[in-house]
């Protein structure tokens, strides 16, 4: 399938997204500087969240309103004011498509309701993304699958029924080219509870859709990992600087962290290759520094050979070793000088 304009698949190069979610800390320019930096890093695409704090909740304290896990990165804090702060304002958003368009790196969004979807859909947007969080959303499932364009859909918190139940959901309703992407809804991930092994496993039961990886753990291993067993779409958090702090900037990449990964995921793509099971041709001209049978010593005619007067070393034109011990048993029928590759017609 094509995301945009690139062709994505198993014979292709992973195709890396950079998450800028609230990261621009209610800041435009800072929004189209991690736009150029994530295109400075290689990253294929860039992503935005498009909602308000209106259309994600209502401002109520009290219950679930509230983050009271003191181990959340959020805790303290009301559901309505941090999305408050971390909502990209939807006048940013045509901005930030053309710039990213200027500078030749994808552009696309998160819708979190059907009113963005509608912003996203005034844009041109390419694809789409669907949260974990709103992947059991049916009304905005059918709402981003009748535009007809690609989805990405993350799959945390959801058990398999209601993964398989959206992916007929979005498939019924138009969507044809569907990603999804394994991943793990806490912020930061452990590598412990990434679980990549499920990624074949999923490629087995949606055997229609391409499998990935939203990343959400500290560093690119998991990533990296991932490629080997066939992930081709990567999604990670991106800032310019984890010190400048904003509400997901404790586990974002850095710049020079998200070009390894560009790099590193690339890498470990082709060093997949095929299945090779005899000798390369790259290969060949190493071959004449493996060990085979030499004379070490001057040997006259008639001499018998020993260990003292022949050795399994380096360079690789001589006999092969496994013929060593049957050499053992053999006299020299001419003198060999020493240095000289042992071959068959010496003995006899």
């Amino acid at each position: 399938m094509k995301l945009g304009s690139i062709e994505i698949g198993q014979s292709h190069k992973p195709f890396i997204i950079a998450e800028m979610s609230g990261n621009h800390n209610q800041s435009l320019e800072r929004a189209k500087e991690i736009i150029k930096a994530a295109a400075d890093t290689g990253a294929h695409a860039v992503k935005l969240q498009t909602y308000t704090a209106d259309t994600m909740t209502i401002n109520h304290h009290g219950g679930l309103f509230d983050i009271t896990d003191k181990k959340s990165l959020w805790y303290g804090r009301n559901l309505y004011e941090l999305y408050q702060e971390a909502h990209t304002p939807w006048e940013w958003h045509k901005p930030l498509f053309d710039y990213a368009k200027e500078l030749g790196i994808l552009c696309f969004s998160t819708p979190f309701d059907e009113t963005a979807v509608d912003l996203l859909e005034s844009l041109d947007v390419a694809f789409y993304k669907i949260a974990s969080f709103e992947n059991t959303d049916h009304p905005l499932l059918k709402k981003v699958a009748r535009t007809g364009k690609p989805v990405i859909m993350s799959t945390g918190i959801a058990n398999l029924t209601e993964i398989i139940e959206s992916v007929q959901v979005l498939k019924e309703n138009g969507c044809k080219d569907l990603v999804l992407l394994k991943c793990t809804s806490t912020y930061p991930s452990t590598p412990a509870n990434t679980n990549l092994v499920t990624i074949p496993v999923l490629q087995q039961i949606f055997p229609d859709c391409m499998i990935g990886l939203s990343d959400h753990t500290m560093g690119i291993g998991a990533s990296v990992a991932s490629v080997a067993l066939g992930v081709r779409v990567i999604e990670k958090h991106f800032t310019l600087n984890r010190a400048d702090g904003g509400v997901d900037s404790t586990f974002s990449m850095e710049p020079a962290e998200m070009k390894a990964l560009v790099i590193e995921s690339e890498r470990a793509f082709l060093s997949l290759g095929n299945v090779q099971l005899n000798i390369q041709d790259a290969e060949v001209k190493s071959r004449q520094f493996k060990r085979s049978i030499y004379a070490v010593k001057d040997i006259n005619a008639g001499e018998k050979l020993t260990k003292e007067n022949i050795r399994v070393i380096r360079p690789g034109d001589g006999l092969e070793p496994k013929y060593y011990e049957m050499a053992l048993q053999k006299t020299a029928k001419t003198t060999i000088k020493r240095g000289t590759p042992l071959a068959l017609s010496h003995v006899s």
